[in-house]
């Protein structure tokens, strides 16, 4: 029986008749984890839950299409037919279908991901955790245990639009390499008995690992709807903050305050260019213990997180770049000073009006030639903290921030144009979520530069 057979059988997920006591205490074990989990707003998926059934099956599904990527592993350079590619799969109960496979292997290659250590926290006998979010979103969040990988049930036409604007979205992170923007690292249709098709997409968890967090934001830059009840005093409950609730607070980031502004500024320029808006910045963090803060650097550690920084295997950048990464200087930020003026100026305009933002050389964005700036300057990298997760991991001076832009799928279609005039007349002299691209952009830049140190 092959391995992947073997992930197929139910009681894989269950004890052996003949470890009856160790099985009792692993139960109990895992008892005590599924009250914890229930806590903070995880619950084990196990065999009494409603999904149990679909997540048995996503793992099947994920187990045979990484192996097939594990025996068959991408060249260096991915062709036209890799983003086209669609490979189905047949499993006894259930179709798999997976797409653009080699695309998604390469960019998990980039990030240092081994396709084995992907199949281990993706297909392990543990079970998935399903995250209750306070999302409007109707999709279902699954986490792998060890919460490193989100799955997300996704509608036809935001899997299309991803699809679709792949190519792009590969080569920005291939120009920016410590791109904030979350790391799409699979595309999926499960096809059950031909009564049931739903796609999922897997991510890389921002904030992970997560032991030690304190406290988590989703902003969006507005006030109208952002404000989220805290848990009560002492309470374990997980619960996602939003704007308002992080007024009065800041992000204190010292020398790595330049950097953090231009790969917002970077990154919500090219989510403009997709006409993208309703995005979030996730936004976690945690007091750094004693032995990380004001740490100076060993020449040795220094040469290892330089290589972590610019080589393949850590963020996806092309092979031979040697550029030394550092943090960006403050008068390489000409244009901060301007967002509040365009800001201000974007306020008073139409925001249906086909308008396009001046933007300074420096921070053209995607839209500029990489070749006209500099290497490190078309990278825009940073020193990488030695983690598992070290793109969305930003060290301050008493804090650890976990930062990553999410949920990048909403588009401004004429549906949106018109729920951004009725919230106007709703909502006069208030900011809110839909608004055009460009505005969405520039304020969510004021925002990050208006709450950091």
């Amino acid at each position: 029986m092959s391995n992947i057979e073997m992930s197929a059988a139910p009681g894989s997920l269950g004890m052996s008749g003949h470890h009856q006591h160790s099985g009792t205490r692993k139960r109990r074990r895992w008892g005590g984890l599924r009250q914890q989990w229930k806590l903070i707003g995880l619950f084990q998926i196990d065999q009494q839950h409603e999904f149990y059934s679909l997540t048995c099956m996503m793992k099947e599904g994920l187990s045979a299409a990484i192996q097939n990527s594990i025996e068959n592993p991408p060249t260096n350079e991915v062709s036209d037919n890799d983003f086209r590619l669609e490979v189905t799969q047949i499993h006894k109960d259930f179709t798999m279908e997976t797409f653009a496979g080699p695309v998604f292997a390469s960019l998990r290659a980039s990030l240092g991901i081994a396709e084995q250590e992907y199949q281990q926290s993706l297909c392990s006998e543990n079970c998935y955790l399903q995250f209750i979010s306070n999302s409007k979103s109707k999709a279902d969040f699954f986490l792998t245990n060890d919460k490193r990988f989100f799955l997300k049930t996704q509608n036809k036409r935001e899997i299309k639009f991803l699809l679709a604007n792949l190519k792009i979205y590969m080569e920005h992170l291939r120009k920016y390499p410590h791109s904030l923007l979350v790391k799409f690292l699979g595309v999926h249709r499960i096809n059950i008995s031909f009564r049931l098709k739903k796609y999922f997409i897997v991510m890389q968890s921002v904030f992970y690992p997560d032991n030690r967090i304190n406290a988590r934001y989703d902003i969006k830059g507005c006030e109208v709807s952002r404000w989220t009840e805290p848990a009560p005093e002492g309470s374990q409950i997980i619960v996602v903050l939003k704007d308002l609730n992080f007024e009065g607070q800041y992000i204190i980031l010292d020398q790595q305050r330049p950097w953090l502004l231009r790969q917002v500024e970077i990154d919500t320029h090219f989510l403009e260019r997709l006409n993208v808006l309703d995005y979030s910045l996730l936004l976690a963090h945690q007091p750094l213990q004693q032995d990380e803060r004001h740490q100076s650097l060993s020449f040795a550690t220094l040469i290892m997180r330089t290589k972590k920084s610019v080589n393949p295997g850590s963020s996806p950048v092309r092979a031979g770049v040697a550029t030394v990464p550092g943090a960006v200087p403050e008068d390489d930020l000409s244009c901060e000073k301007d967002n509040s003026r365009r800001w201000k100026q974007r306020q008073a305009e139409d925001a249906s009006s086909g308008s396009h933002l001046q933007k300074c050389p420096e921070h053209s964005g995607p839209g500029s030639d990489v070749h006209e700036l500099p290497e490190f300057r078309a990278q825009n990298r940073r020193l990488l903290p030695n983690l598992k997760n070290p793109l969305h991991v930003i060290d301050g001076p008493e804090q650890r921030y976990f930062i990553g832009i999410i949920d990048i799928f909403t588009i401004y279609s004429f549906k949106k144009r018109l729920e951004h005039l009725w919230k106007r007349l709703r909502h006069p002299g208030r900011s809110f979520s839909t608004v055009s691209p460009q505005t969405y952009s520039i304020r969510l830049c004021q925002w990050v530069q208006n709450h950091t140190k």
